[in-house]
């Protein structure tokens, strides 16, 4: 189905508050179906499923708060994917990443793309920076399995990825100035909705413009 509401995928509750309180109001057909996976590649990989089942999405976001691993990006920066890759090895390339960025610097939002990394547990220290020069610039813990349940249940809806910056390798997680650091993100968060909006609209458009993909009857 084309032309579908938006689908959000995010891990914790928080990030879908955020997303929640943003306005939605040019939302293309609709408001946005938002969901919460719990953390990990696993949960993550089983609510996916559980909603790429049904039809009726427009396209998908994967949004929230990560980590970047690299130099030259500030807490509450916002990290857009390229491309995502797993421990295992699969690599997942997206077109969105450019659309994306424009569209929320467009709305005064510091974005960064690049390729994010989705580990199996908290990455710190000398890990980021081993990360890093693999060319990683975010890492998170479930776009990866998102994006392999999208790339078996639905290829063809588009799809895009971005982490508002919560920690640095500068700033880590376990430091005291964590805190408005995340509080920073969480505006950040609710403040990339426009931009999410403009995106999905694009995407609706370009998937309008594709050929059918239905067989067609001999004449």
């Amino acid at each position: 189905m084309r032309g579908g509401a938006l689908l959000v995928v995010c891990a914790l509750g928080p990030e879908v508050w955020a997303l929640r309180g943003g306005d939605w109001a040019e939302a293309q057909s609709g408001p946005p179906v938002l969901a919460r996976t719990g953390v990990g590649r696993t949960r993550a990989r089983r609510v996916a499923r559980e909603l790429l089942a049904r039809d009726g999405y427009g396209a998908l976001v994967v949004a929230g708060f990560g980590a970047a691993v690299g130099p030259g990006v500030r807490p509450a920066d916002v990290i857009v994917a390229d491309a995502v890759r797993d421990p295992d090895g699969n690599h997942y390339p997206l077109d969105s990443a450019k659309q994306l960025a424009r569209a929320l610097q467009s709305r005064g939002l510091t974005s960064h793309t690049g390729l994010h990394h989705t580990a199996d547990h908290v990455v710190r220290g000398a890990e980021r920076r081993a990360l890093n020069s693999r060319g990683a610039l975010a890492v998170d813990m479930e776009a990866a399995a998102v994006l392999a349940v999208r790339a078996e249940l639905r290829p063809h809806l588009p799809a895009a990825v971005l982490r508002v910056v919560v920690d640095t390798p500068d700033h880590e997680l376990i430091r005291p100035g964590t805190l408005p650091a995340g509080v920073r993100a969480w505006r950040t968060l609710r403040a990339a909705v426009p931009a999410l909006i403009a995106w999905h609209r694009q995407a609706a458009v370009a998937l309008e413009t594709q050929p059918s993909t239905l067989p067609q009857e001999a004449s």
